[in-house]
C-alpha cells in the first residue's frame, strides 16, 4: 500500500498541479511536434521523438574533441574550455581546475579529456565508443586526473565542491544540475539503455519509470546556466560543423523534468520571465578590435545599462550568430589569415529582453606568417605541480632537455602552464641553427616590483627581458647570431621577485654564403615537405648535400649527380638545416619537415 499511496501522490501532482508551457516562439519550430497540453509519460514519449529525430549528425569519439573546443569554451576567456568537476584555479592543484587552455586536451597529467557524465560501463549494454557512447550532449570536458577519481562511481548526494560521497561521487554545486539535465537526456535519447537509476544513487518510488529523486531534486537546486544554453543553442544549428542537430530539452525548461516525472518544482523558464520588464538594454557603444592576428582578435565596448541587469552579450559575426560575452571583452579565435570579418553585438538582460544592434565594425586578420621557429616551448610538459623552489628538469616541446633553477611548476598564466623563476636560471637546449629574433611572455606573480632578466646567448648579454604585475610579451630583434647557440635568461634584477614566463620561441639565422652564381639562383622546394624534398639549378652534380638537427648532429649526407631530389624518409618530422657545399661557397637553408 505506501508504493501504490506514493505513485498516487505523484500522480496528482503532475497531472493536477502541473503548469502550462509554451516554447517562445524562437523554439516553436523546433519543438512544433510536441503536445505541450501533455504530461508524464506521453509527454516524456513526444519529447523523446523530437529529439532523436532532430539528432541528424552523429559525431565520431575522435569529434567530440573538435565539438567541445567550440561548445565547453569559458565565457570569461576563449582561449579556455570549462572542466566539469572543477572548482579552483589558483590552489596549485590541476585536479581542481575549473578553466583549461583548450587545446591541452589528451591523456597525460595536466591534460582535460572527455568525461562521460553516464559512464560507458553502467549502460545496458556499455554505451561504447559511437552512438551514445560519443554524444556530445553528455560529454564534457574534465581533467585527466578528476575524471579519474570519478572513474565509474555512481552519482551520490553531498554538499561543496566535487568529491567522493556516500560510496560514490558527488559533482559539485556547480556542477550538479548540468549532470542531472544530461542523464535526463540520456534516458530520453537512448530509453532502457541509459537507465538513470544505473548512475545515481536514489529511488524511484515516487516517479512512473526509472527516473530516480536524486537528479530531479539537482535539477532544481543548481538552475540552468547561461553556458548550458549556450552549448544547447550550438548543438541545435545544423549549419555548425560539430552540430549533431539536437537539443536537451531540460536545458530549455527544466520544468519538463517536473511535467514529466513530478517531483520538487523546477523553474519553469518559458514562464517565469517577468511579464513587467519589457525595457530593453541601452545599445552597446564604442566597439572596437584590438590584439588582431593572423587567427584571432580581442573585441572591447562600453558595457550596456539596463533597469534590471544585463546578463550577457550576443556577438554577431558577418551577420551570424558566434558566441555569447559576459563581459563587456572577448577574444575572437580560429579565424582565416587574411579575411575581413563584419562584427556586431546585442546586449541582452535578465528578461530576455535585446538592445538594438550596436554599429557594426569591420576586422581584418593579418596574414598568416611563414616565420619557422627554431624552437618554441609551452612549457606543458614541465611535470608535477609544485610549488618550493627547486632544480627542474623536463623534456620540452622540441624533444630535447630544459632546465631551470630557483623553479616552482604550480603556476599558470592566461590558462596555460608556465614556469616560474625567482633568483634563478632559465636553461634552453643547446641547438644549431642560429637565432634571429627571440620572443618571450613574461608576469611577475605575488608580489614585488617591475624587473628584468637578462638573455645571455654564448655568455655574451645580448639584452633584457622586462616583467610586471601585467602579462607582456617582449621580442627581442636582430640578434643574428649564427651556429650552435647557447641561450640562458638570467639575472633577474630584483631577488625575490617570483616571474612566470610562458611561450618562449626564437627564429633561426640563416648563414649565408654565395660566391658562385649557381648556388645563389638555387630553388629547393617544397619548403614544409614531406618525405622528399626537390634541389634544382644549373651545374648541381658534385654538390655535398648535408643535412643537420637542431643539436648540430649530422643526420643525413649525400652528393648530388644526375638526381636533383633529396629522399628524407628516415628522418622525423621537425626543422633541420641544409646546408650546399661546392669548393668554397656554402649555402645554408633551414628546411622543416611534415
Amino acid at each position: 500500500m505506501k508504493h501504490f499511496y506514493i505513485f498516487i501522490l505523484f500522480t496528482l501532482n503532475v497531472f493536477l498541479g502541473v503548469a502550462q508551457v509554451t516554447p517562445p516562439e524562437d523554439l516553436q519550430d523546433y519543438y512544433t511536434t510536441v503536445d505541450f497540453t501533455k504530461t508524464g509519460l506521453e509527454l516524456k514519449t513526444d519529447l523523446s521523438a523530437v529529439t532523436i529525430s532532430k539528432h541528424t549528425k552523429n559525431l565520431t569519439y575522435s569529434q567530440v574533441w573538435n565539438a567541445l573546443k567550440v561548445t565547453d569554451l569559458d565565457p570569461t576567456n576563449a582561449n579556455n574550455v570549462l572542466l566539469v568537476y572543477g572548482f579552483d584555479d589558483t590552489d596549485g592543484n590541476l585536479s581542481t581546475d575549473r578553466s583549461r587552455n583548450k587545446n591541452n586536451n589528451g591523456g597525460n597529467n595536466g591534460d582535460w579529456n572527455r568525461e562521460h557524465i553516464y559512464p560507458k560501463s553502467l549502460g545496458t549494454p556499455n554505451l561504447g565508443e559511437d552512438g551514445p557512447g560519443a554524444d556530445a550532449q553528455m560529454l564534457r570536458p574534465s581533467d585527466v586526473g578528476r575524471n579519474a577519481d570519478r572513474n565509474n562511481l555512481k552519482y551520490a548526494d553531498g554538499a561543496g565542491h566535487s568529491d567522493f560521497s556516500n560510496n560514490g561521487w558527488y559533482p559539485g554545486d556547480e556542477w550538479k544540475g548540468d549532470c542531472a539535465r544530461i542523464i535526463m537526456y540520456m534516458y530520453l535519447r537512448y530509453g532502457d539503455r541509459c537507465l538513470p537509476s544505473n548512475v545515481g544513487f536514489g529511488t524511484t518510488e515516487a516517479t512512473p519509470d526509472d527516473m530516480i529523486d536524486l537528479f530531479l531534486e539537482w535539477n532544481v537546486e543548481d538552475p540552468v546556466s547561461d553556458f548550458e544554453r549556450t552549448r544547447n543553442t550550438y548543438h541545435a544549428n545544423t549549419s555548425n560543423t560539430y552540430a549533431q542537430g539536437n537539443r536537451n530539452p531540460f536545458i530549455d525548461n527544466p520544468y519538463l523534468a517536473t511535467a514529466i516525472w513530478g517531483g520538487p518544482e523546477a523553474e519553469n523558464t518559458w514562464d517565469n520571465h517577468p511579464n513587467d520588464d519589457t525595457e530593453a538594454p541601452t545599445i552597446p557603444t564604442n566597439l572596437a578590435a584590438s590584439n588582431i592576428q593572423a587567427n584571432s582578435f580581442t573585441l572591447n565596448w562600453t558595457a550596456s545599462t539596463d533597469n534590471v541587469a544585463v546578463a550577457s552579450y550576443s556577438i554577431n559575426i558577418d551577420d551570424d550568430f558566434f558566441n555569447f560575452a559576459y563581459t563587456n571583452s572577448i577574444t575572437i579565435q580560429d579565424l582565416t589569415p587574411s579575411t575581413t570579418y563584419t562584427v556586431s553585438i546585442y546586449a541582452i538582460d535578465t528578461s530576455g529582453n535585446y538592445s538594438e544592434e550596436s554599429e557594426s565594425i569591420t576586422v581584418t586578420t593579418t596574414e598568416a606568417s611563414n616565420e619557422a621557429y627554431c624552437t618554441e616551448e609551452t612549457f606543458s610538459n614541465i611535470g608535477a605541480s609544485e610549488s618550493n623552489y627547486a632544480t627542474r628538469v623536463w623534456t620540452g616541446d622540441n624533444t630535447m632537455d630544459w632546465r631551470a633553477t630557483e623553479a616552482r611548476t604550480d603556476q599558470n598564466m592566461n590558462g596555460s602552464r608556465v614556469i616560474a623563476i625567482r633568483d634563478g636560471i632559465l636553461t634552453p637546449p643547446r641547438t644549431s641553427g642560429g637565432i634571429g629574433q627571440l620572443t618571450v611572455t613574461t608576469q611577475r606573480v605575488f608580489s614585488g616590483t617591475a624587473g628584468t632578466f637578462d638573455l645571455v646567448i654564448n655568455g655574451t648579454k645580448v639584452g633584457e627581458i622586462p616583467y610586471g604585475d601585467a602579462m607582456q610579451t617582449t621580442t627581442i630583434e636582430n640578434l643574428n647570431i649564427e651556429g650552435v647557440i647557447q641561450i640562458e635568461i638570467n639575472n633577474n634584477s630584483t631577488a625575490s621577485n617570483r616571474v612566470m614566463f610562458d611561450d618562449l620561441r626564437w627564429t633561426c639565422f640563416d648563414a649565408l654564403s654565395v660566391e658562385d652564381n649557381d648556388l645563389s639562383e638555387i630553388q629547393i622546394f617544397p619548403n614544409p615537405f614531406n618525405n622528399t624534398l626537390q634541389i634544382q639549378g644549373n651545374n648541381l652534380q658534385e654538390t655535398q648535400v648535408n643535412v643537420y638537427n637542431l643539436l648540430g648532429k649530422l643526420v643525413l649526407s649525400t652528393t648530388l649527380q644526375d638526381s636533383r631530389t633529396l629522399n628524407t624518409h628516415a628522418l622525423q618530422p621537425g626543422l633541420y638545416i641544409l646546408k650546399l657545399k661546392q669548393g668554397a661557397t656554402v649555402l645554408t637553408k633551414k628546411i622543416i619537415k611534415h
